[in-house]
């Protein structure tokens, strides 16, 4: 790569940092990349450094020794976070999106690439001190949140699915009870997708009495794998029967009156876990 000046030089480390989230990166790469001396890279990246925390826009870990380099860890601001869910909230109210048998219509949420990639970073946010191998979703409207989460941890997405797909090979599949339905129901996933003894963070955009969740839970043990933490978009509070008990939740439904189209939304328990999760080693 060409020499740059450092005006040019800190424009694209940042924009490299920012593009390689959770990776330790040699102070060597840089060095070679920008064809310079180490100790100008670091005073870079000390300004970088301060401009993200100012911002809050993320965090710079230096680890020391030969093997060690620089990480960016993206984050958010409590102010930016609660901005943008009480919006939500107020798009959720949205009496027009009351269906037949009090289910919403949330397609419109979950298509707004913007809204979904802050959903996503406000989650890596929370988890960031967690060690995530891979993030799991059910298909398919639990797709582009997982993605938008797995973007900012740097890690892969495994889909688990209710039908058999020739080209995912050979799966594993269970039974569970559905928990609003009390049906039984089958979900699988493809061997291939997860290793043995992976930390796997379930995302899902809508979670009720907590089947699907259960579900995926019970699948990960198959894999002889951990489930390090489940985070939702919409969780419902009227419920008779919560089959999960830990996860995090984004907004909180609490009522769907379908009679007079009232929706009433609230903010769930993320900001109750973010100073808890942000303290964990």
């Amino acid at each position: 790569m060409k020499k740059f000046r450092r005006s040019g030089r800190l424009v694209d480390l940042t924009n490299y940092l920012i593009n390689n989230p959770h990776q330790l990166i040699p102070l060597t790469y840089f060095a070679e990349r920008y064809d310079s001396a180490k100790s100008s890279i670091s005073e870079d990246l000390g300004i970088i450094k301060e401009m993200f925390e100012s911002q809050e826009t993320g965090l710079l870990v230096t680890v020391a020794g030969a093997s060690g380099g620089v990480k960016y860890i993206p984050t958010a601001s409590v102010d930016e976070i609660e901005a943008t869910l009480l919006d939500l909230c107020t798009k959720l109210k949205d009496p027009n999106r009351v269906l037949p048998g009090g289910y919403l219509y949330m397609m419109d949420i979950i298509g707004n690439p913007k809204l979904m990639n802050d959903i996503g970073r406000y989650f890596a946010t929370l988890f960031a001190n967690k060690k995530v191998d891979v993030i799991m979703t059910m298909a398919t409207k639990g797709i582009p949140l997982a993605y938008a989460v797995a973007s900012y941890m740097n890690v892969p997405v495994c889909i688990v699915r209710h039908e058999h797909r020739i080209t995912e090979g050979s799966l594993v599949s269970i039974n569970y009870v559905s928990g609003s339905t009390k049906r039984i129901q089958t979900m699988s996933l493809a061997k291939r997708s997860l290793q043995e003894g992976s930390n796997v963070l379930i995302i899902d955009d809508f979670m009720k009495a907590g089947g699907t969740i259960k579900g995926m839970i019970n699948l990960v043990d198959e894999f002889q794998s951990n489930v390090v933490g489940t985070g939702v978009l919409v969780e419902a509070d009227h419920v008779d029967e919560r089959l999960v008990d830990k996860y995090i939740s984004m907004t909180r439904l609490s009522e769907v009156n379908t009679k007079d189209k009232l929706i009433t939304v609230e903010l769930g328990n993320f900001f109750e876990n973010l100073k808890q999760y942000r303290e964990e080693k």
